[in-house]
Parts: C-alpha cells; structure tokens; sequence
C-alpha cells in the first residue's frame, strides 16, 4: 500500500490558503464575540466619598470623577447640562446620597449608574446601601425610580425642567444640607434658625 501524501502549507496553492485563512476566521469570530469580557465595575468604596465642599460644585449640586485625570470630561457634560457622563462620574445632591457612573454597557436598565445611601460623620462615610434599582433613601423613594424619569439627553440628572417630580425641599435646605456637612470638619456654623431646621430633617419619621 502506498504511503498517503500529505500536503504541506507550503505546497499548498495560494488561492487554497487564503480560502482556508477565511474560513478559520469565519468559524473563529462568533466565538471571540460571544467570549468577550463584559466591562467591569469601578471599585468603589465608602473612602471615596468625602466632604461635598471639597467636590466641585455645578448649579447647586457637586462632581467629581473617581478615575485620576477625568474631572474635566465630567465638567464638560455637567456644565453643558445634557450629554452622557463618562466612567468614574461622581454627582451629589446632599451628603448622604450618591451617584457614580460605571463603564458603559455595565448596566443598561440604569445607564451605568450606580446609587449610594451613605452614613457621614466627623470620621468619614459608610455605606449603607449601595445597588441599581433597588436602593431606597432614608425618606422612602427609591432612587432610581425618580432619576429614569430624567428626560434621556440628561442622562439620569435631575434638575428643574429635566422630567423628574420635583424635590420635595427648598433649594436652601439643600445647600443648608452640603455645608453643613459632618466629613467637612465644622467648616460653617449654622444659624439656630438652620440648627431647628436639620433637627426636624433628622427626626424619625412615622
């Protein structure tokens, strides 16, 4: 019996390799698609939040971007007021809530947002609570069910004329709110008029 020949890449035509070369990569791109990482979460941890006084302030709320470098891309949207925030976006309101934007394509029901309930004092933040459509605040409204109905060129914000229902608080308890805050070390001293109104903010509530 004859010993079979067995062609070798060399001898091999090259109209017959490139056929071969295309069907390799045919056969081989669903597989590189379907085994392509998804984008990981930032790791995000309770020292990452700090003193609101220290963020930069935009309209009355404040940002910053946890990712070295990146401020400026998160000012841009913000001072543009509409437009997507990128990675590592931070936006505040009051002390104890938080929101922090992940890669994109990390969560699509919230646009890569993530929501923080926060624990602040003179020694720092906790967080509490911390999810996408689930986290409820301390007064009882779920997070994100107010901040999807952000019209979507704001990309989740919330301010006058945005689409969300309107807060429940005057602009100056918020501000009231921020400087006071308990990680800014006594920073500013409130009025005794103030010092009833956080008293009756902090009360429990029936």
């Amino acid at each position: 019996m004859k010993t079979p020949i067995i062609p070798t890449w060399n001898s091999v035509s090259l109209t017959t390799r490139m056929w071969l070369l295309l069907m390799i990569s045919a056969l081989a791109s669903p597989v590189l698609a379907d085994t392509k990482a998804a984008p990981e979460a930032l790791k995000v941890e309770a020292d990452d939040f700090y003193c609101m006084l220290d963020m930069t302030p935009v309209r009355g709320f404040y940002v910053d971007n946890l990712i070295e470098g990146k401020l400026e891309d998160t000012l841009k949207v913000a001072n543009a007021e509409q437009g997507e925030y990128p990675p590592g976006s931070v936006v505040q309101l009051v002390p104890t809530e938080v929101m922090v934007k992940h890669p994109k394509g990390f969560n699509a029901a919230t646009k890569d947002w993530e929501f923080f309930e926060l624990s602040v004092s003179k020694d720092g933040s906790e967080i509490e609570k911390r999810g996408f459509v689930d986290v409820v605040n301390r007064f009882g409204g779920n997070c994100f069910a107010c901040h999807i109905k952000a019209k979507p060129e704001f990309d989740l914000i919330c301010e006058t004329g945005h689409g969300c229902d309107p807060l429940p608080l005057p602009a100056s308890v918020f501000t009231l709110l921020q400087k006071t805050d308990a990680r800014c070390g006594g920073r500013y001293t409130p009025t005794q008029e103030e010092i009833e109104i956080l008293k009756n903010l902090s009360a429990p509530r029936s």
